[in-house]
């Protein structure tokens, strides 16, 4: 039987509450973080600083509401591609004004992108003309988002990592 691997060695109960609290709340200034761990002002700061020292942490970055932004509607793109190295066409999908998202799977696809748009025309121009007929790109499938929930935010829950 396997063990459960620890998410990264020296991670501590403290650090793992840090990273929930950071996840749930970026702007937590160092004194509301500490009061919310039970730990000096001090010493959050030294544990933060730590965490992404050591690359636990990467960034700090606002959720964004895409309807706020325009952004009317959003799809799910299944895309195979033929012999092109991930990075080359990571690089070139990462300058598309559309794609928020793109990632590397397993299995019988190679990438799913998450792409949003002002309306269907613009949706459907960028799949199309952009994505579908990239250089290495084989096919496209593609999968409106009806409506999605958050789910938990890697670290927000911390009595999972035993």
């Amino acid at each position: 039987m396997t063990q459960p691997q620890t998410p990264h060695p020296g991670l501590d109960g403290v650090d793992r509450q840090i990273i929930a609290e950071l996840s749930r709340d970026a702007r937590l200034s160092m004194r509301q973080l500490a009061l919310q761990v039970h730990i000096s002002r001090t010493a959050a700061h030294t544990r933060v600083q730590k965490l992404i020292s050591h690359g636990v942490i990467t960034g700090f970055g606002a959720q964004t509401d895409r309807k706020a932004l325009g952004l009317h509607v959003s799809a799910l793109v299944i895309v195979k591609i033929a012999d092109v190295a991930w990075g080359d066409i990571a690089a070139q999908l990462a300058e598309l004004p559309f794609v928020e998202k793109a990632q590397a799977v397993s299995g019988d696809i190679d990438i799913i992108l998450t792409v949003s748009a002002p309306d269907h025309e613009q949706l459907s121009q960028a799949i199309l003309r952009d994505i579908h007929t990239m250089p290495g790109v084989i096919s496209t499938r593609s999968h409106l988002i009806l409506d999605e929930i958050l789910g938990h935010a890697p670290g927000t829950t911390p009595d999972a990592w035993h």
